[in-house]
């Protein structure tokens, strides 16, 4: 049964990490650039969610998408917490929720391009909704790019392939565990194991992009952690609180 739950207050999320920005680069559009960006907000605690957690890992073999695991905390208290949780990731769906101004808040929920949601499990849902939501203006439109050198990471966001569309936006780095098998001891999938995929550990921001070519430099102990072998930046419309349509996205192995 897709679990489903109503819109409480939000929870707080954490503080900003020190990040560098450095001279400007025009960064240039490559036919790999992806279009879309994928996010699942799953639970280890839900019954439905195994074949959600399959797919994702399916579409996270795509380079055309930047598919990314985010579990929720909200149930936890139906007998065995969620061991990848993250109460920021509960907090952003609820944001999603708010914006579009309903109510569904539920796992396995995949919302595409921050624009549209449909049940996480539904493979030709979520090619629709791809497709659907590349037809609006500025969606997926701006080049990103990204770089490891050294002990630091390199992001470059450029200016908007359709013109003033997309004039500003929140850029974001994720911290990403590529596979991660969990063996689940109670609740619904007790017994089960089960492997989320490109699973987000953590969240920062890294700045703020006024439309124009820009680049920042993140050093890599910022978003290192155990099981950490990838990182996925986004540039999103609105901001934590209100998240928008994804203007561009980038993804890559830190190994």
């Amino acid at each position: 049964m897709t679990r489903t739950m109503s819109n409480n207050s939000m929870a707080l999320w954490s503080g900003a990490l020190g990040l560098f920005a450095i001279v400007a680069i025009m960064c240039p559009a490559h036919a790999t650039d992806p279009r879309a960006v994928v996010e699942l907000f799953t639970s280890q605690g839900c019954s439905s969610c195994p074949p959600a957690d399959k797919l994702l890992g399916e579409l996270s073999k795509d380079p055309s998408i930047v598919a990314l695991s985010m579990p929720i905390d909200y149930w936890d208290y139906l007998g065995w917490k969620d061991t990848l949780a993250d109460s920021r990731f509960s907090a952003r769906q609820r944001a999603y929720s708010h914006v579009r101004g309903d109510r569904d808040v539920y796992t396995p929920q995949a919302v595409i391009n921050g624009s549209m949601h449909v049940i996480g499990s539904d493979r030709s849902s979520i090619e629709n909704a791809i497709d659907e939501t590349g037809k609006t203006s500025g969606v997926m439109s701006v080049p990103v790019s990204m770089s490891v050198t050294g002990r630091q990471i390199n992001v470059s966001v450029a200016a908007s392939r359709n013109g003033p569309a997309a004039m500003h936006g929140e850029v974001w780095i994720c911290s990403v565990s590529k596979a991660v098998p969990i063996s689940i001891g109670r609740g619904e999938n007790r017994g089960r194991e089960v492997t989320y995929y490109n699973v987000v550990r953590n969240l920062l921001k890294v700045g703020d992009w006024n439309g124009t070519p820009y680049s920042w430099t993140v050093p890599l102990e910022n978003i290192s952690r155990d099981g950490v072998d990838a990182a996925a930046v986004y540039v999103q419309d609105g901001n934590r609180d209100r998240p928008g349509r994804m203007l561009g996205a980038a993804y890559t192995l830190l190994h």
